[in-house]
């Protein structure tokens, strides 16, 4: 029998060891998992089992090869929504939550500003953590969301399911045709990195993500090109679209909408750690 507190040490030496940028609190959640107890109980918690324990050690194994936290424990926390993420989607990073929030406060201030449902539209949903954010936060809002890869589209309609969000399969450079000048924001996560910067992504993220959702063509804008474009098509007049881009496309990326005339306030925000992270953008009236 051995304390959840000796386990826990050991496995955040070993985490730290292997590269994991957050030991203290994956060894954590991971013994959680394993327990089957909320976190606030863990330091309440009696010796562990042998068999708890082996599996627990056969988790941190894996956590150390540098196997995502959300594909060990099948649950990815976004806002105030929980997500079943795994093999075949890209597990949602806190720095989107900005951008989900982002969404969240325009489409409460069209409800407040009288439109009864503000149509959102999420252009590449994955596993469908923006959509189901402002849907969970604003239950007046018609969400839409579209997905190309089906392996991820398959996830989001699990995440999905119940929440009154329609989702597509399909290519947001087409998407909702149907909904043209009608939308009140919309907001998308595209792919961005290089392909020529694969080795600066974290293992976590080149190893087990896929790569429909990390990499765009050329200069990494590519993509967001098209979601400018789309969204163009898709917004009423003085509506509003956020794009999360890479730190290091703070200027460039603002740029793709800035260059085209078709919109007002192109503004970029930072992050939570002060890098640039995501644009928003005005429709021209």
């Amino acid at each position: 029998m051995t304390t959840p507190r000796d386990l826990v040490a050991d496995a955040v030496r070993r985490l730290a060891a292997a590269g994991v940028e957050s030991p203290d609190n994956d060894a954590s959640e991971l013994l959680v998992f394993v327990l089957g107890v909320p976190r606030s109980r863990l330091p309440l918690t009696g010796d562990v089992g042998p068999a708890q324990a082996a599996e627990y050690d056969a988790l941190v194994a894996r956590r150390a090869a540098r196997e995502p936290l959300q594909h060990l424990t099948g649950v990815a926390h976004f806002r105030y929504v929980e997500l079943q993420v795994g093999p075949g989607v890209f597990v949602p990073r806190p720095e989107t939550e900005l951008l989900a929030g982002w969404a969240v406060d325009e489409a409460r201030a069209a409800v407040t500003a009288g439109t009864a449902a503000p149509v959102v539209v999420d252009l590449g949903t994955g596993s469908g953590a923006m959509a189901k954010a402002v849907a969970a936060e604003v239950p007046a809002a018609d969400v839409h969301a579209i997905e190309l890869d089906e392996a991820a589209h398959a996830w989001a309609a699990r995440n999905l399911a119940g929440t009154g969000v329609e989702l597509r399969l399909g290519d947001l450079a087409d998407a909702f045709a149907d909904l043209a000048g009608t939308v009140d924001v919309v907001v998308s996560n595209p792919p961005y990195i290089p392909h020529e910067a694969w080795e600066s992504v974290a293992v976590e993220v080149r190893d087990h993500d896929p790569e429909l959702a990390l990499y765009a063509t050329g200069d990494g804008l590519d993509t967001i090109r098209v979601v400018e474009g789309r969204a163009a098509l898709l917004l009423r007049p003085g509506a509003r679209v956020g794009v999360e881009h890479a730190d290091v496309q703070g200027e460039s990326a603002p740029a793709v909408f800035s260059a085209t005339g078709r919109w007002e306030q192109v503004r970029d925000h930072p992050d939570l750690t002060g890098r640039a992270r995501y644009l928003t953008a005005r429709l021209a009236r």
